[in-house]
């Protein structure tokens, strides 16, 4: 796929606007990164179609709330510190799209394109969670935090229950997995960003695969459009890592956390954080099983126009990404 220029244009300045914010010395220069990143990813998102231009809006109006709160917080230098931490951790959370300031996410994701959900997920939610980190120094904004990973992991648990369409699917997931992020924010930095790298690149190989096949809907993954077998097992087996099944690659990071969070004697999060993880894993099986059941023999006439060059180059190395502890378990038994 070719992108103009203008979209490449656009996109080296959101990446600018992360890297000014997470490289600022103050917060006065964090806001201006985030305002940069705000503006550079509106016009890769609107287009000429009513759902962009509705998840457009609502994207502004949000960020330009979270960023009216950072600004307010300036306001308030003759009270504590501690209360305008909060409120900027409340700001920082709503751009994030983490609970209880969720209510934003799926339906912006909902209007997106699949390649402009992989940004949504992944890059803008690298500014906010590097300013987060600033503000673990207290207790009192550390156990906001983790109050708001404890409620996000049932967000995203709970609501993609009764869910039918993909991309509000994978934005119930994505706010499940910002609570795993959340609590490995407190405990340290390199944590959270070895979680954040491995569910950057899983869920951006999913989003590839569903993009790549033209599916919206469960319903359209129940169709027999896949050019090989190969191709058709792939996205369950990425679901599933996705969703942190061991021993796919997806758990790796989960357990990980599960030794630091039993060591820091944090028994309380780690029980509604794996409660959730099933939760979530039963409604990806709730896709796959019938999924499996149904795959049929392919024929000429049910295959779609899919990109030959995707699937024959980047197919391979997505599935080993995804599969790297199903075929080296030894991982887990050294971590």
């Amino acid at each position: 796929m070719i992108f103009p220029i203008s979209s490449l244009f656009f996109f080296f300045l959101l990446l600018s606007g992360v890297i000014l914010s997470i490289s600022s010395t103050s917060w006065f220069g964090a806001w201006i990164g985030l305002e940069l990143n705000l503006m550079s990813f509106i016009p890769l998102i609107i287009n000429k179609s009513l759902y962009s231009s509705e998840a457009t809006l609502k994207y502004f109006l949000i960020q330009a709330l979270a960023s009216t709160l950072i600004i307010l917080s300036s306001c308030l230098m003759m009270f504590s510190y501690s209360i305008i931490s909060m409120i900027i951790l409340m700001a920082l959370l709503l751009k994030l799209g983490a609970a209880p300031f969720h209510f934003w996410f799926p339906q912006v994701m909902e209007g997106l394109s699949w390649l402009q959900t992989i940004i949504l997920m992944t890059i803008q939610k690298l500014a906010p969670m590097f300013l987060i980190s600033y503000l673990t120094f207290s207790n009192s904004t550390t156990q906001i935090i983790i109050l708001s990973a404890i409620l996000s992991s049932y967000v995203g648990a709970l609501g993609g229950l009764n869910v039918m369409k993909l991309r509000k699917i994978m934005a119930f997931s994505s706010i499940n997995h910002m609570s795993w992020m959340l609590v490995a924010l407190t405990i340290n930095d390199m944590m959270w960003i070895l979680y954040f790298s491995f569910y950057a690149t899983i869920s951006s190989s999913v989003v590839f695969f569903l993009h790549s096949l033209q599916t919206n809907s469960i319903s359209n993954l129940l169709t027999p459009n896949h050019p090989t077998l190969f191709s058709a097992f792939s996205i369950p087996l990425s679901l599933l890592s996705l969703g942190g099944l061991p021993p796919f690659t997806g758990f790796i990071p989960k357990w990980i956390m599960i030794q630091i969070m039993l060591s820091s004697n944090m028994y309380l999060p780690l029980l509604f954080l794996l409660s959730s993880a099933l939760i979530t894993l039963y409604f990806y099986l709730r896709m796959l099983i019938p999924y499996i059941l149904i795959l049929t023999p392919i024929s000429s006439y049910n295959i779609k126009s899919i990109s030959l060059f995707s699937y024959s180059f980047f197919l391979p190395f997505i599935i080993f990404l995804n599969m790297i502890g199903l075929f080296l378990p030894i991982l887990f038994f050294l971590l």
